[in-house]
C-alpha cells in the first residue's frame, strides 16, 4: 500500500534554537572528533589514552576535547594532573550510535 506524502508543518524551530543544533551536527562533521566520541562511549579516558587510541597528538585531543566540552558533549574530571573524559549523557551515546547504525544500514 503506498504512503502518501504530507503536507510539511511549518518549523517549530525558532533560530536560536535551529543555530544551536546545527553547531551540534557540526561536532560531528570532524573525523577526529568522532573517534573520540567512539572511544570514549565505552569508557571514560585521559588525554594520552585519547591520543593513542585515535591516532593524534594530545595537544590535538585537548583542542578538540575544547570544543566537544563546550558543546556539553563531553565532561572532563581532573585526578591530579591527568584529565579524564566521558560522554556527558546518554544522549550523546545515542545520538553516536544512531549516526552509526544509519551509516552501517546503508
Amino acid at each position: 500500500m503506498p504512503t502518501r506524502a504530507r503536507t510539511p508543518k511549518p518549523s517549530a524551530l525558532d533560530e536560536r534554537t535551529a543555530a544551536q543544533l546545527a553547531e551540534l551536527f557540526r561536532a560531528f562533521s570532524d573525523t577526529s572528533r568522532v573517534r573520540l566520541i567512539a572511544a570514549l562511549a565505552d569508557c571514560e579516558m585521559n588525554v594520552s589514552a585519547l591520543a593513542e587510541g585515535v591516532g593524534i597528538s594530545e595537544s590535538a585531543v585537548s583542542h578538540h576535547m575544547r570544543g566537544l566540552r563546550q558543546l556539553r558533549l563531553v565532561r572532563a574530571r581532573k585526578a591530579g594532573r591527568q584529565v579524564f573524559y566521558c560522554l556527558d549523557d546518554d544522549h550523546v551515546a545515542e545520538l553516536f550510535r544512531q549516526g552509526l547504525d544509519h551509516v552501517q544500514h546503508g
